[in-house]
């Protein structure tokens, strides 16, 4: 095992104590029943539970292989059999749903075999073995382990699976099982050990995100609700919890244990060979880049990824293993930035990107280019006398009439959102349970300034949500399909839209408002406004160690507390420019509220705008 993954999945035990879910254990047959004979153990009578307090029952049981989880009773059923055990059977049940133990169905080993529950029974000679229980032809020491049956097991930590032979010549032998690491034909287009074009015919077994997180289970809602259910996606392989693309992303990934996480990359799953650039042009974002450039934009010398002078190195060949970093060439290890890059030799300068152009046919945009002209319709105006001096954190209440509070079922507030035509209200994916949400009974509020108006407000506009539409995977947006158009007047407005790709000038001054938390520093019964700085795209790449997303505008940390907090999340970050207030950022969600030492992240709406307009006219 390579020192880096070992330490990768220590670091994925730690991280996902208290939020791995016991299930990633199991195998899971839904509608299935398992029948043994009359003669078999006597079964345990149900008890209430959901299916992970069964998990975790089996699991702490010695007698335990699987379980049955009636999903209407929420009732569980431990049972000390496998469908590979004798005399058993399985049978359709649309009430249950079983759960196996994967270390009884597999029919390979993994490391030395320790946890090899199989029912292989013969060794690698053809010799059959010796029941565990009994003891002859060999007297052994092992018959009160719980072996079972005469199958090869490994109770010694040998060096792989053996058992007593029922030859009285031959005392053991080790048993010929597969490691579970060996290359199986592959079907074609089907890989599991590297990706080809975007990862969606992926099939490996990783299970791990690139931060060592363990993956939910794609049959579970929990820690995060979605909507790629197996039973839904049957062509995607949506199986236990291993890493895939069914959505078209840029590579294999999957829901996270961590609730505060809910999408990440996967670790240790790579381009296939055979499709790595070597040319000195880049294709998406240049993670694949194995060129010889080894200069910055500006010319300069890039420092060698082992050094650690001028600059100590985040990402070096240790930490980055398979990124190919070799000598000074300019590599993008971390998959976040949106080109090559390099440390260089610059003390003052501790990384750029290289001069490398992007390959013909590249589709990513450009975060560079401005719009010289800068023109808008009927938007983005408001009545600036309504705009008074004085849940945003380091707030004021104050006047923004784009943005909306979305509310559940109860009329509780507990998103944001902006008006972008009458019909439409963009806000964050995080604030929704999944792309097909039931949003009956949810609506949004326009025209006033309390969080909780009372109803003699001449000016409040409540509105049913008619149907919710998920951007781009990465963009994490949203838009809400009003069941009627909102009436515009001085306390509604439109907010106008960016430009395509357009980039907000660094040291412009935006305003980002909500009715969310304030954290004792303003009044949380109204709409508060705080205005944040945009910093420059270099600036904010190198405060966030290269971490900086292409989706992601920032604004400039302040030393007093300034800020989104929960609430807040999917409002705006809105910007003046021709006179206009335009959408330029969509709040989302952070550790920390209102940090003095960080840049706010926040969705860069410009990469967006096509889209955005065309689910718009077609809607």
């Amino acid at each position: 095992m390579q020192p880096v993954l070992g330490v990768l999945l220590a670091l994925a035990a730690a991280l996902g104590s208290g939020h791995r879910s016991p299930l990633n254990d199991f195998q899971r047959l839904r509608a299935t029943e398992l029948l043994a004979a009359p003669a078999a153990p006597l079964l345990l009578l149900p008890e209430p539970g959901s299916a992970e307090q069964c998990a975790r029952r089996c699991a702490a049981s010695r007698t335990c292989r699987a379980f049955h989880h009636d999903r209407q009773g929420q009732l569980c059923q431990l049972l000390p059999w496998t469908q590979h055990s004798p005399h058993v059977q399985l049978q359709k049940n649309i009430h249950y749903d079983l759960y196996q133990k994967k270390d009884y169905l597999r029919d390979c080993i993994v490391a030395d075999g320790t946890s090899y529950r199989g029912t292989r029974a013969t060794t690698e000679k053809g010799l059959r073995c010796q029941h565990w229980q009994a003891t002859t032809p060999h007297d052994h020491r092992y018959p009160d382990k719980g072996l079972d049956d005469n199958y090869c097991r490994n109770p010694d930590s040998s060096e792989r699976p053996w058992c007593y032979t029922t030859d009285p010549e031959r005392e053991r032998e080790f048993c010929h099982i597969r490691l579970c690491t060996e290359k199986r034909p592959r079907t074609p287009n089907i890989t599991t050990s590297c990706f080809r074009g975007k990862g969606e015919s992926y099939r490996g077994r990783v299970n791990v995100t690139v931060s060592g997180i363990p993956c939910q289970r794609w049959d579970a809602q929990t820690p995060h609700r979605h909507h790629f259910v197996p039973e839904k996606y049957p062509c995607k392989d949506l199986q236990e919890n291993y890493c895939r693309n069914p959505d078209g992303s840029e590579a294999p990934w999957c829901f996270t244990s961590r609730p505060t996480i809910r999408i990440a990359f996967c670790f240790q799953i790579r381009r296939c060979p055979d499709e790595l650039d070597t040319q000195e042009c880049y294709h998406g974002r240049g993670q694949h880049y194995h060129g010889h450039i080894s200069k910055t934009r500006k010319g300069i010398t890039c420092q060698p990824w082992a050094a650690q002078a001028p600059h100590v190195p985040q990402i070096s060949p240790i930490t980055h293993p398979e990124a190919h970093l070799e000598e000074n060439y300019c590599r993008n290890p971390d998959n976040d930035s949106h080109g090559p890059w390099c440390y260089t030799m610059d003390p003052r300068t501790p990384f750029d990107y290289c001069a490398i152009k992007p390959c013909s046919g590249n589709t990513v945009p450009s975060i560079l280019e401005n719009a010289d002209t800068v023109a808008f319709e009927q938007c983005g105006r408001r009545d600036e006398r309504l705009q008074l001096k004085g849940r945003i954190v380091g707030g004021q209440p104050g006047n923004s009439p784009w943005t909306v509070s979305i509310r559940n079922r109860a009329g509780m507030h507990f998103c944001g959102g902006s008006l972008v035509k009458e019909q439409w209200v963009i806000s964050t994916r995080q604030c929704f349970s999944s792309c097909d949400a039931d949003l009956v009974g949810y609506e949004v509020q326009l025209g006033t300034l309390f969080k909780d108006p009372g109803p003699g407000d001449p000016d409040q506009q409540t509105i049913p949500i008619a149907r919710i539409v998920c951007g781009p995977s990465e963009s994490q947006l949203v838009m809400l399909q009003l069941a009627r158009p909102a009436t515009l007047n001085t306390r509604v407005a439109l907010i106008c839209l960016p430009p395509e790709r357009y980039i907000v000038p660094a040291g412009t001054l935006c305003e980002i408002a909500g009715w969310g938390e304030t954290r004792g520093t303003g009044d949380g019964s109204m709409l508060n406004v705080a205005r944040l700085p945009v910093l420059a795209h270099g600036e904010c790449h190198a405060a966030l160690r290269g971490r900086l997303k292409e989706s992601e505008l920032c604004t400039a940390p302040l030393r007093a507390g300034v800020g989104a907090c929960e609430g807040d999340y999917g409002g705006p970050l809105a910007c003046l420019t021709a006179d206009c207030w335009v959408l330029e950022g969509v709040i989302t969600p952070s550790r920390v509220c209102a940090r003095t030492d960080q840049p706010s992240l926040f969705i860069r709406v410009s990469l967006y705008a096509d889209w955005i307009h065309k689910v718009m006219k077609m809607g």
